[in-house]
């Protein structure tokens, strides 16, 4: 009998160990991944079977004399030393070093650097947003150090810089230490910041963020002695966050300009489904308001709202959404909309230097989303290893991880002609599609128990960019 093999998600790190199933997912222990289907997603970030890698043989199959077997990926070994300028990475999230691991896996054995305003540790962004719940703290969501990368994959990560200055002629980068970095070919994944609200008061210093590891850390601290939490905004990230925050817990005050929650994305009774969910699990939602001030009192804070009321609260996390860090490519003469204007090849408007992720803009679109990122890493490394290869979107729906009531939405193009149309609204899930006149089906919106047909309908929507 074959050994059993162990398979790691190439975005959030989840194992799947086919000795021992996934339990919890209904799959039996012993399954082997390809007779897991194929519209499969990772219980943890939601991405497909073709991004995860087989990693090891499982330890569980192995002779009980057997040294142990490191679930580490094994990358392709790099050219250490090279007197050529390298490639440079600017930035190590997912984007980053999904760029990196793809380039050694197809053999490219030049010099690498990455650079990074923080200490490079390996983690999945997606995670953050569901870390109170599974109570795991900043150095829990860990998944590989930066000095791990750099020694399992050959490249030279610089933590702790910031590049001051970009000088696309001379293909030098400009560093905060002072020094100056030559490059062939640089690869701008410098992600979004959260917009900043401007509010008034005296309490506005208590107004928190999460974009990062660091950010969940500083929040998670001043958290575990703090009970009553306010999110602004009720967007993906808000939705997630109050999800994430009420069932570890805490009292969650959820605000929003919007009628409800996902309201940009959802037709009106899917998102009012979304919101009783909220609301019998405990979430108190305010919608159609927002919030102006926040001022200090002897109990924590008092967040004020345009209607006149005023909420008690510890704390205040913010999530009405992320802009694209353009700022330096923009600085640098780089052709800039929303985010940074790149062709299907992810080649910006500079010879040799690309971006990826989210502060990318591919054929004016900027999509902030796993799956988008995943299919521009394959893409620009192939044409960094001599394959050029545009890029493409199929079909890619958004599961959004708020398990009091589950998401998953395929928004249909902007500015489509068509309109919502409402199949089933039960307290228990809605299933909308969005039509043409003609029947065309351009996009969905399933929540609770009609999550589980977004397969069958994603074969019969066009694709977000198609090849």
């Amino acid at each position: 009998m074959a050994e059993f093999l162990v398979w790691e998600c190439q975005v959030c790190g989840w194992v799947y160990d086919e000795a021992k199933g996934a339990p919890d997912e209904g799959i039996a222990p012993g399954t082997r991944w390809q007779d897991i289907p194929d519209d499969w997603l990772c219980p943890e970030c939601g991405v497909g079977k073709e991004d995860f890698a087989m990693v090891a043989k499982s330890i569980a199959a192995a002779p009980a004399a057997s040294a142990p077997v490191s679930n580490e990926p094994q990358p392709t070994p790099a050219v250490a030393v090279s007197d050529q300028a390298p490639l440079v990475i600017l930035g190590t999230g997912l984007a980053g070093y999904n760029l990196l691991k793809a380039l050694r896996a197809a053999h490219y054995n030049g010099p690498i650097v990455m650079i990074t305003a923080d200490d490079g540790s390996a983690y999945s962004k997606p995670q953050l947003s569901t870390g109170f719940a599974k109570q795991k703290t900043a150095a829990e969501l860990v998944q590989h150090s930066a000095e791990q990368m750099a020694r399992d994959y050959q490249a030279d990560i610089r933590i702790f810089t910031q590049v001051q200055a970009l000088d696309p002629k001379r293909k030098v980068l400009q560093l905060s230490s002072g020094a100056s970095l030559q490059y062939d070919k640089l690869v701008l994944a410098t992600g979004a910041a959260p917009i900043r609200l401007k509010l008034e008061g005296d309490g506005v210093h208590s107004l928190h963020a999460i974009n990062d590891l660091l950010d969940y850390a500083r929040f998670r601290t001043q958290a575990s002695q703090k009970k009553r939490i306010l999110v602004l905004g009720a967007g993906l990230i808000g939705s997630e966050y109050a999800n994430d925050l009420c069932q570890a817990g805490f009292q969650v005050e959820l605000v929003d300009t919007l009628q409800g929650p996902l309201r940009s994305l959802l037709p009106a009774a899917a998102s009012q489904c979304l919101g009783n969910a909220m609301q019998q699990a405990g979430i108190r939602c305010h919608f159609n308001t927002s919030v102006t001030a926040i001022e200090q009192t002897a109990n924590g804070l008092r967040a004020q709202l345009v209607s006149g009321d005023s909420l008690s609260v510890d704390l205040v996390l913010s999530a009405i959404g992320v802009r694209p860090n353009i700022a330096l490519a923009k600085a640098a003469g780089l052709s800039t909309e929303q985010g940074i204007v790149v062709d299907r090849y992810l080649q910006s408007s500079a010879a040799d230097i690309y971006a990826i992720g989210d502060c990318a803009e591919v054929a004016g679109l900027v999509r902030v989303y796993v799956q988008p990122l995943l299919a521009q890493v394959k893409a620009l490394a192939s044409t960094l290893t001599g394959t050029p290869c545009p890029v493409s979107y199929g079909v890619m729906p958004v599961a959004v991880k708020t398990t009091l009531h589950p998401v998953v939405v395929n928004p249909p193009p902007a500015n489509a002609a068509g309109d919502w149309h409402i199949e089933q609204d039960q307290a228990d899930g809605v299933r909308a599609l969005f039509k043409t006149a003609d029947g065309q089906l351009l996009g969905y919106a399933l929540t609770g128990n009609q999550t589980a047909l977004a397969n069958s309908f994603n074969s019969q929507c066009p694709a977000l960019l198609p090849a």
